[in-house]
């Protein structure tokens, strides 16, 4: 019996996914398997899965005739994974030799449907230590008691799919799927709707993932259009929420979210091509009027100055402008 499925995404990735797969390779076990999805890589990714199907033990390659970005990638291994647990790595990555063992362990000890972890945050050659906003460790809780409050940050923003370890049970109810074909902010309604549907959660205090940050090729460095999937992405996150038995109590929490990404991304705005700038001030105006709006005006209120100020010029737009643009 397969005891944990690891899904790794790869996509042009050529310079890292040795990396990668040596991690994988220092965390092999007879009962483990790794779910290498290839997402259409044009550069020397396939000869190098090619090659760790070969020689990495539980390693089965699966291929996307075009690219369908992250999530749908996530995705393919879900479906194709036989594991009593499931977790994620990806593909610019790398892990500590024997987390995933440590990382059974503690979800068979505590006994409930997904454990969280900190993680290790790379850039360059810095190296440091990223948390869990989350108090309690190897205590299991209800995942709902995890999400307020809406003005401090919380396990709901910690939104790395990786960073931690799943039952079976959540991919079964579908729980674990992501939103078909989002490049960027996938994380976001995923783990959103793992804490409104889950029973159960606790976090634990394991280091073993090493995240890559400031990657060249990374869309969170990309200025170009398909950074503006974080509005479809959020969008799903209030219009779930809006249909939770608890809207009331979590919608604030997730307005407040929005408009906190809606404001970074504004106040990047360099970054972004010209068109693709002009269209996530359209874009975000547009979301702004679609949220509800006592529940908006009281997030707004709640926000620092700069961007409060910011998002309310956004809103005043967006109150004079025409029909909706669409995300």
């Amino acid at each position: 019996m397969v005891k944990l499925s690891v899904i790794v995404p790869f996509y042009n990735v050529q310079t890292f996914a040795p990396d990668a797969l040596r991690s994988l390779h220092a965390n092999a076990r007879q009962d483990f398997e790794f779910i290498l999805v290839d997402d259409c890589s044009t550069d020397g990714t396939p000869e190098i899965l090619a090659r760790a199907e070969r020689e990495l033990p539980g390693a089965v390659v699966l291929r996307h005739e075009k690219n369908s970005g992250l999530a749908t990638a996530r995705n393919t291994g879900i479906d194709a994974a036989r594991g009593e647990y499931l977790t994620f790595l990806d593909g610019d990555d790398w892990l500590a030799p024997g987390h995933y063992g440590e990382l059974v362990a503690a979800i068979e000890d505590l006994g409930c449907d997904f454990v969280r972890t900190d993680h290790v945050e790379n850039t360059g050659r810095s190296r440091s230590l990223r948390r869990v906003p989350h108090g309690p460790r190897q205590v299991v809780m209800n995942p709902r008691d995890a999400i307020l409050p809406p003005e401090r940050s919380t396990s709901v923003d910690y939104a790395y799919a990786w960073a931690g370890i799943y039952h079976r049970r959540l991919a079964d109810n579908g729980v674990l799927r992501f939103l078909d074909g989002l490049r960027t902010a996938e994380d976001r309604p995923w783990i959103w709707r793992l804490h409104r549907e889950a029973e159960s959660f606790a976090v634990v205090g394991l280091h073993g993932v090493f995240y890559r940050r400031g990657v060249v090729s990374s869309l969170t460095q990309i200025g170009d259009v398909r950074q503006l999937d974080f509005i479809r992405a959020l969008d799903q996150v209030i219009e779930e929420t809006s249909r939770d038995p608890d809207a009331d109590r979590l919608l604030p929490k997730a307005v407040r979210t929005y408009c906190a990404i809606i404001a970074h991304h504004l106040g990047n705005m360099e970054r972004f091509e010209p068109a693709v700038a002009r269209k996530l001030r359209s874009m975000s105006a547009a979301a702004l009027r679609r949220m509800p709006q006592d529940v908006l005006k009281d997030a707004l209120d709640s926000m620092d100055l700069r961007r409060g100020s910011r998002l309310r010029r956004l809103r005043r737009r967006a109150a004079l402008s025409g029909p909706e643009v669409a995300a």
